[in-house]
C-alpha cells in the first residue's frame, strides 16, 4: 500500500488524527495537489488549532500558489499558534516567512 493510500486509511478509521491528516495534506502539497492539500490543512487547523506546523506548511503551499494573502493570514495565525504553545523556533521561521513577503 502506497504512502497516500495508508494515511487515507488511518483517517477513515480515526478522521480526526492529526498525525494523518497532516501526511496527507503535506503529500498532497507534495503532489501539486494544492487544492486538496489546502482542505487538508484547513480540516487539520479545524480539528487541532494548536497544530502550529500546520499553518507554517499551509502558508508554504499559499505562497508558491501564488496567493500571498492568504499565505500571510495563515502565518498571522500560525504565529499566534506557536505564542499560545511556547513554540519559538516556529514562531521565528513563520516571522521571517512573513518579513520575506
Amino acid at each position: 500500500m502506497d504512502k497516500l493510500a495508508s494515511l487515507k486509511e488511518i483517517l477513515e478509521q480515526d478522521p480526526k488524527n492529526a498525525f494523518a491528516r497532516y501526511g496527507l495534506a503535506m503529500e498532497m502539497a507534495a503532489r501539486g495537489e494544492t487544492e486538496a492539500a489546502l482542505e487538508n490543512f484547513a480540516r487539520l487547523l479545524g480539528d487541532h488549532p494548536d497544530y502550529t506546523a500546520g499553518y507554517f506548511m499551509a502558508a508554504q503551499t499559499l505562497a508558491k500558489a501564488g496567493r500571498g494573502a492568504e499565505a500571510k493570514q495563515r502565518l498571522v495565525e500560525g504565529m499566534e499558534s506557536a505564542r499560545r504553545t511556547g513554540n519559538q523556533h516556529a514562531l521565528g521561521e513563520m516571522q521571517a516567512m512573513l518579513d520575506e513577503m
